[in-house]
């Protein structure tokens, strides 16, 4: 599909769409706890079904409602040969190889992963080699497709490098109630993405699930025991997609305030606010509403170690504002749905902007216009986002090819830029 960006938004009122990111890891938590469980989630998404999709293979009864899902746990005896189709979904499958791992062993026989898209040449590494350490059935060669699962395997001192993906640390740590001894796990290196990591630790929590962690971070252990179900429980705001509207508001002609967002989340994008008000825009938080005004906008330096997928609609802001920004932090950006260093670049710079990049950091010089034109996707959901938020400044209509790729975190994109009062045509590609 191409979706070409006609007029803006004319600003307002938008409510957050649930987080992405708690979604994943509650649907786990309630698919292996002692009872049923109730998500609120009144939106999902392509990755969120992906993983209600696996965890039903799993055993799981997940049924969708317009409200939510309703969870009845897995339990023995667990389906035969499961096949876990995580279609482009990275976090289902780094979240579930460990599940798996421990639970395909005797008459579940082998876990099969189908991976779709880009997902199966991103890194399965130091996760991969971690788990055959401690004795998962894996084939030699991590690209083998479908990817078979075997164990059980073994509780115990686990050990992984934090400084290529946080899913790895998460996965493990939802893991480890599924065995029957203590289990720990140590991080070496920088911890990138600390935040998710947080997130994880909130949401086994709520489900009874305390994990002890060291003041540093670097060491978590918990006691295997059953997952509690709150019996209820709400998915919070996104603030990954709430990062385009509060980037419209910095860059377009009218105010626009998210609502629904909880300023002090766990969530690690959360810092959206503070790089927007670091550009200059005005910001005010009220409650659980944040608004955004335009403002005379300046470039800025920013470490994007902690925030990766935030880059591509920041790096949008940034060319709209006047002088130089350098963000830096960018190594992991390579090995998400698009290499979003190169693809990023691409498209603002076929838009008109002046940015360059290097293996360490992207340098845009903004203020210059920007023209419409047509910009690949790279079937990649934040470079649709990247594109839309430079559409609120452009001289012309911008059109994305492979737009479908919204669809895997947002698929009411379109319906809510129609809400504010912006105008698009959609069109089959050819």
């Amino acid at each position: 599909m191409t979706l070409t960006f006609h007029t803006p938004i004319r600003g307002g009122r938008i409510g957050a769409i649930p987080s992405k990111s708690v979604a994943h890891r509650m649907l786990i938590c309630a698919a292996f706890a002692d009872r049923p469980t109730f998500l609120r989630c009144h939106a999902t998404s392509e990755d969120i079904d992906a993983t209600a999709r696996c965890l039903r293979a799993l055993g799981a009864d997940i049924t969708r409602t317009e409200s939510g899902f309703h969870v009845t746990p897995a339990d023995s005896p667990w389906p035969v040969d499961p096949v876990l189709d995580c279609g482009e979904s990275g976090s289902t499958l780094r979240f579930l190889l460990p599940i798996a791992a421990y639970l395909a062993h005797g008459p579940m026989g082998t876990a099969h992963f189908v991976r779709r898209g880009r997902l199966a040449q991103r890194p399965l590494s130091p996760l991969y080699e971690e788990l055959l350490r401690h004795g998962a059935r894996l084939p030699r060669d991590p690209h083998t497709e479908p990817l078979p699962v075997g164990g059980p395997i073994t509780a115990g001192e686990y050990t992984l490098a934090a400084n290529v993906s946080s899913q790895f640390i998460s996965g493990l740590l939802m893991a480890f109630p599924l065995s029957y001894a203590r289990c720990t796990l140590s991080l070496t290196g920088n911890i990138e993405s600390a935040d998710y990591i947080r997130i994880t630790t909130s949401v086994m929590d709520r489900f009874g699930m305390h994990v002890d962690v060291s003041p540093d971070e670097r060491r978590y252990s918990l006691i295997p025991c059953v997952y509690r179900s709150p019996g209820e429980i709400s998915v919070e705001g996104d603030w990954s997609n709430a990062a385009i509207w509060l980037a419209a508001g910095a860059v377009g002609q009218h105010p626009v305030t998210v609502t629904g967002v909880d300023i002090h989340s766990p969530q690690g994008d959360r810092r959206i606010v503070d790089v927007i008000r670091q550009f200059g825009a005005d910001v005010t938080v009220d409650g659980d509403a944040v608004t955004v005004s335009p403002a005379p906008l300046h470039g800025i330096s920013l470490d994007a170690s902690q925030i990766p997928d935030l880059v591509p609609v920041i790096a949008a802001v940034a060319a709209r504002a006047e002088g130089e920004t350098v963000i830096t932090g960018i190594a992991r950006l390579r090995i998400k749905e698009s290499d979003r260093v190169a693809s990023v670049t691409e498209v603002l710079r076929t838009l008109g902007a002046d940015i360059t990049s290097d293996e360490t950091r992207i340098v845009i010089r903004g203020g210059r216009p920007l023209y419409g034109g047509t910009v690949s996707s790279f079937r990649d959901h934040r470079l649709v986002m990247c594109a839309f938020v430079a559409s609120l400044y452009a001289e012309g209509d911008i059109s994305v090819t492979d737009a479908q790729a919204i669809a895997k975190s947002y698929p009411g994109f379109t319906a809510d830029i129609a809400a504010l009062g912006g105008t698009f045509t959609e069109e089959e590609d050819t």
